[in-house]
């Protein structure tokens, strides 16, 4: 973990805080649950001087005083303290069987659906979704995979590289919504075709090096790997710190599995000059 970072937890309820909370505290973060916005500037101030890496968590519960976040950002900026913003999404379809599940109400619900809850949650945090830093869709993640997600975004820390996550998945499944850059794999000859390599994914060497030896995918992602070193430096300059490639194929099981193992494994080399600690995830794989 780095020395000293501010980051600041927010998204749609029901969609994993308490979950990512934990994990950061698991990971040696300080974490303040439920903290009123307006009193951001002035903890953030006393972290730092401390050499405290600290999380806060900020949401709707909040009422009121959540509307104070935007301005509370605003100030951070104005005195020129870094931070971190952190939003977690899901469907809403994904919402709602979690509030089921538990059988609470949504903090907006009132006398109305859980749908209804939902929708007003979002207008809140639409503003706040498109200033992040980071944003994860917990959709499709169970506790478990989720706190693995936060431990490879924060373990090592921010602010020192630029740490890049190269997420298989599959079409029919839907796009991930916490995409940055978006691949589609689908030109190329689909081993699910092949008898022997159908019930494989692309994790097995055999699937692997019929997808990465098709005509023409050498050099396609040779040319892919250089223009997204030359998209890093600016991303870096913005203070982009993650970046999600979401690589896609019609089921995500055979062609973007091993397209997106070799684009982490090029991003990762230390043959060139650039800060990337990248890592590939298989959103899809198994879900057949």
């Amino acid at each position: 973990m780095a020395g000293k970072e501010l980051l600041i937890l927010t998204g749609m309820s029901g969609a994993g805080r308490s979950t990512v909370a934990h994990a950061l505290e698991d990971l040696g973060w300080y974490v303040v649950d439920n903290l009123p916005p307006a009193l951001l500037p002035s903890l953030a101030e006393q972290s730092f001087e401390n050499h405290t890496s600290l999380a806060v968590v900020v949401d709707v519960r909040g009422g009121k005083f959540f509307d104070d976040l935007i301005s509370s950002l605003e100030s951070l900026k104005r005195s020129e303290m870094p931070y971190r913003l952190l939003f977690l999404d899901a469907t809403d379809t994904a919402l709602v069987q979690r509030f089921e599940s538990t059988r609470r109400p949504h903090p907006l619900q009132g006398r109305d659906r859980i749908v209804d809850g939902i929708s007003r949650e979002r207008a809140k945090l639409e503003e706040i979704r498109s200033s992040a830093d980071v944003v994860i869709d917990t959709s499709n993640l169970n506790v478990h995979q989720l706190e693995k997600r936060t431990s490879e975004i924060f373990a090592a820390g921010m602010l020192s590289t630029l740490r890049v996550n190269v997420l298989s998945f599959g079409y029919k499944y839907g796009i991930p919504v916490d995409a940055d850059l978006l691949l589609d794999c689908r030109f190329i000859p689909n081993p699910h075709w092949i008898p022997e390599l159908r019930p494989l994914t692309g994790l097995e060497p055999q699937v692997s090096q019929q997808v990465l030896q098709s005509e023409g995918v050498a050099d396609f992602l040779k040319s892919y790997i250089q223009v997204i070193q030359k998209m890093i430096p600016g991303y870096l300059r913005e203070g982009k710190k993650y970046v999600t490639i979401a690589i896609g194929c019609t089921g995500g099981k055979h062609r973007s599995v091993a397209v997106a193992e070799e684009i982490a494994r090029q991003l990762q080399s230390p043959s060139h000059d650039l800060e990337i600690s990248a890592h590939a995830t298989h959103r899809d794989v198994g879900r057949e």
